[in-house]
């Protein structure tokens, strides 16, 4: 594929972990509105028609098999059975929007940085706590992997990645993860940074706001 550069040496490379953004002036929290550029895929997005919510699921939208770069990743990890495949948007620590194609294996879930060919992030499924979903048309998802730090991300695709993933978790063990849903809820974006999301309907659309909160 175009989207990648002749194959070499596969390189792990773990997300860099930003300074936590500063308090607000009262010691309260900071607010992070979702940047413009997002607007099409994160917000302002009009209530899913029911073809969209009930069209076939295709699992590997991004052909890892003749991905050479992709496949050399999940060899060198043991993993090649691929349930799903897809370009996603991942929020950083201080809220930037980063492009990752999401992998997800009957072990594990993994990140990959498609313009540097890095591997930047491998979840196991077993480490997977519960997935947090808004009530509301958005495409926003978290995992909460308790044991590191949580994920927050963006598709088109969320209740294919959702349900996915418990199938994957419940198909290996006999735990089934929670996938709570409510239109606010917090992820640890770093282990000693929180955040909540919270998601409003707003003219016909849903309108996402992110705000950095205080530890306890």
């Amino acid at each position: 594929m175009d989207r990648f550069r002749p194959l070499r040496r596969i390189q792990v490379e773990p997300e860099r972990v930003d300074p936590p953004p500063p308090a607000a002036a009262g010691g309260g929290e900071t607010e992070e509105m979702v940047p413009a550029p997002a607007a099409g895929l994160l917000m302002g997005a009009k209530v899913r028609r029911r073809a969209a919510v009930y069209r076939d699921c295709k699992g590997d939208y991004i052909g890892v098999p003749n991905d050479p770069c992709l496949a050399k990743i999940l060899s060198k990890q043991g993993d090649n059975k691929v349930l799903f495949a897809d370009k996603v948007l991942k929020f950083t620590q201080s809220g930037k929007m980063k492009r990752r194609i999401l992998v997800i294996t009957d072990f594990a879930i993994y990140l990959v940085d498609p313009d540097a060919d890095i591997l930047k992030r491998r979840i196991a499924l077993a480490a997977v706590d519960r997935l947090c979903i808004s009530n509301l048309s958005d495409n926003f998802f978290a995992i909460i992997v308790p044991t590191e730090y949580d994920c927050l991300m963006a598709s088109t695709r969320k209740k294919e990645i959702v349900d996915v993933i418990v199938k994957a978790i419940k198909s290996t063990s006999e735990y089934e993860p929670e996938v709570a849903s409510s239109n606010r809820f917090e992820y640890h974006a770093a282990a000693e940074v929180i955040k909540e999301v919270e998601f409003e309907e707003a003219n016909g659309g849903v309108k996402t706001r992110i705000t950095h909160k205080e530890k306890p």
